[in-house]
Order: structure tokens, then sequence, then C-alpha cells
């Protein structure tokens, strides 16, 4: 955990610490290394963010058990997990795929695990019936799973993970396979669900607003590393390196030099709340707000907050645009109508530029 302010409290009471975990098949090295502290107070959901094969689901894989570290230290409330069998950890697991019992019914499949642990058939069947209620799907007892839709069979995955009381929820991409618009329907069902049952959760995603969506803290992992750790709204505003500004959707790097709380840059002047100095700053679309130029304004070829539109996008939330500036073509967005080789003026929205490290 590098180069960041940590906003959030897990520091201390951390329910779950990784110490220096390593995990390697053969000569390839999967996770190097990494130290994280996850489930303080005001952290109940914490979400892993990163590209694929950055080995996000083998660290998942690591705290269940279902992978053994070459080195490191896992450890739940202080205990140390090594050689605790899967079983044992009382961790609920809940996987791309859901991995329910084909041909079985929805209420053999949320009991299966309370079977394993010799409830009675009683308690068992009221379990059910209450977890049915909790992920919407009330009196699916009897349906087969083969009959489900995507998005009903992650809840009864859902459902089968939190049907012991687990100590702690583990959610391994569970919207990956499902189409958009049931992906953010279900990424706040499932964040409502897991709150009201009050399990603490890390959800592995390569989604950002699946994760702003779900989490009180978000950790960007690349190369089997954490590279910043921090809440959503601190992440977005303060990305600790321009690589970890592109991955959260910055398009367009740019110098600036700040004096009095005015940042000088290629594009024009912002109002920014930094110390004098040198600072990066990170554009994305929504940064970049852009109106037709006035003919009576600055000559627009000498003007920085001048720009060329070269291509147009009407989307139900207005005009995005891709303009020619001093610094190549970026995207932005139009605060009213404009066309393909009208001349703009630029404005830097100040609450939506990143400042990276």
């Amino acid at each position: 955990m590098t180069g960041t302010e940590r906003d959030t409290a897990a520091g201390s009471h951390a329910l779950l610490e990784i110490s220096d975990l390593t995990v390697a098949y053969g000569g390839h090295t999967v996770i190097d290394g990494l130290s994280w502290r996850v489930g303080g107070a005001g952290a109940l959901v914490s979400a892993v963010l990163g590209p694929s094969g950055c080995g996000k689901s083998t660290l998942l894989r690591a705290v269940a058990g279902l992978e053994q570290p070459t080195r490191g230290v896992v450890r739940f409330g202080g205990e140390d997990l090594a050689g605790v069998e899967v079983h044992r950890r009382d961790f609920g697991v809940v996987f791309q795929d859901g991995q329910l019992f084909g041909g079985r019914s929805v209420a053999s499949n949320i009991g299966y695990g309370l079977r394993i642990r010799r409830w009675s058939r009683r308690r068992t069947a009221q379990r059910v019936t209450e977890l049915l209620d909790v992920v919407g799907l009330p009196g699916y007892e009897k349906r087969s799973v083969d009959t489900l839709s995507g998005g009903q069979a992650q809840r009864v995955a859902l459902a089968r993970a939190l049907a012991p009381h687990p100590r702690l929820l583990l959610l391994d991409e569970p919207l990956a396979a499902l189409d958009r618009r049931l992906r953010d329907e279900l990424a706040v069902e499932i964040s409502e669900i897991v709150r009201a049952a009050g399990v603490p959760t890390v959800v592995v995603t390569h989604d950002h607003a699946e994760a702003a969506t779900m989490a009180d803290e978000i950790a960007v992992m690349r190369d089997g590393a954490m590279v910043q750790v921090a809440t959503p709204s601190f992440l977005w505003r303060r990305p600790v390196d321009e690589w970890t500004a592109q991955f959260l959707g910055v398009t367009t790097v740019i110098d600036a030099q700040l004096r009095a709380g005015v940042a000088d840059t290629v594009l024009g002047q912002i109002a920014l709340d930094l110390p004098d100095g040198s600072h990066r700053l990170g554009l994305r679309p929504e940064s970049v707000a852009v109106a037709k130029a006035s003919p009576d304004g600055p000559d627009a070829d000498a003007d920085t907050n001048s720009a060329t539109v070269v291509l147009v996008a009407e989307l139900p939330a207005g005009p995005r645009v891709r303009i020619e500036t001093a610094v190549g073509e970026i995207d932005a967005v139009a605060d009213e109508p404009v066309a393909i080789g009208d001349r703009v003026r630029i404005r830097l929205v100040p609450e939506r530029v990143a400042v990276i490290g």
C-alpha cells in the first residue's frame, strides 16, 4: 500500500490480515510479497480491483484456503490460517459461474452447507426460506437450478454462501457473466444483502462501477501486488501513479504549475486546492467541458483554451466529443450542441480532475 492516504479505518482492527503473501506455480509468481489489511470499522465490504491476470482470483483462493501460499501469512481475527482446512475457516465463497449443483432444487443447493454441519431438516428449511426472502426469490425452494436465469442463479449462490452464517464472504467476479443492465442491478442488490447480513465481504472485480457500487474500500492490484488502497471517492480523485490513473479511466495526463491556488496547464488555468509547485493532472472525458467559441473572442489559433471538434457522439447523458488540442486529441463533454469542425472553448472542471501522486 504505497503513496496514498487511507481515508478509511481499517487500521489495527482489521479482521483479515495478509502479510508478505507469495503464490507461485512452478517458476511463475502470481502474487509477490503482498500485504493487505481488510475489514476495519467503516469498511464492511472491500473490493480488489485490477485487470485480468493480475492475481485477484488467486488472492481470494489463497484466503479461502484453495491455494497454498509459497510464503507469507494469512490471519483472520488474529488467527493464523496456515493448516486450517477450507471448511473449517467458515468462509463463504461465490464464484463467477455460481457453481451450483445441477439437477438439484434451489433448496437443496442453499441447504448444502447446513446439511454438512448437521442442521436439522426443520432448521435447514427455515434458513432456506429466510434466505430466499433476503435474495428476492421467495417460493423458489422446489425450482430446479437448471431452470434459473443467470441473475437468479447468482442470487441462489449468494444465499448458499450466506446460509451457514460465514465469518467472511468472498465473491470472485460474481457478476462477470451477466449483461450490463443485470450487473448494475445485482451490484446494488448484493451490496444491500451483505450489509443487511452484516457479513464482512471481499469482492474481486475488474469493473470500476461494480467496485464503487459495492465497496466501502477499494484495493487496486497490479502484477501480484497492491498498488493503492482507499475509499472510492479518494481513489478517483488521487490515484497514486499514472498507471493507476489510466486504469481508473484517465485518458489524458498533463503537467500543471500551481501558484496561489491556480494551476497553469497547456489547456488553460484551473483552480485547485493544492500546494504551490509542479503537479500531474489526470483528465477523464467528464473532466473537460467544451462550448462553442465566440467569434468575437480571442484569436482561436493562439488560444490554449481553444480546440477543434473532430468527432461527436450523441449519448443519453449528453454529447461526448473528441477535440484536437495542443496535446493531441482528447475526449470531452459538450455544454451545448456542437458539430464536427466547430471551434470550441475548453473548460477544465476542478472537481472532476484527478491529481496524480
